[in-house]
């Protein structure tokens, strides 16, 4: 099996990436100590044309040489802001009305594979007590 070149991959032009439909998905990094982590989730986000990625606290941002390494150009195609707190990040997100999911790998926790993307009923509206 032969690994495909960067130029075999079909990737969209920065100008193609950018008109094109997004997967409405923001990835919010908190925290993220490794550089080549950060660089994957960018060549990620650019393979899946996820919205945007918000980096927060001592998550490094571009131009990076060590981000780009790992990222292949996904840091130029997928838009990208930097938060000194991840809770105004957060914040941002629910007033834009957007449901919050957080990922992390601990003991019993949900595997992605059974995560369900379904806001809870009523979850944006809280009910009144209006009689």
């Amino acid at each position: 099996m032969r690994k495909l070149r960067t130029i075999e991959m079909n990737r969209l032009s920065l100008e193609e990436f950018k008109e094109a439909d997004k997967l409405p998905l923001i990835v919010v990094l908190d925290d993220v100590r490794s550089l080549h982590n950060v660089g994957s989730v960018f060549r990620s986000a650019d393979a899946f044309r996820v919205e945007a990625v918000y980096l927060c606290g001592i998550t490094a941002t571009p131009p990076n040489a060590e981000i780009h390494k790992t990222a292949l150009g996904g840091e130029d195609s997928v838009d990208w802001r930097y938060f000194e707190r991840t809770e105004d990040a957060i914040e941002e997100l629910h007033h834009q009305g957007v449901f919050v999911y957080s990922v992390e790998q601990v003991e019993g926790s949900t595997k992605l594979q059974d995560l369900n993307t379904q806001p809870p009923i009523n979850t944006q509206h809280p009910p009144t007590n209006a009689q």
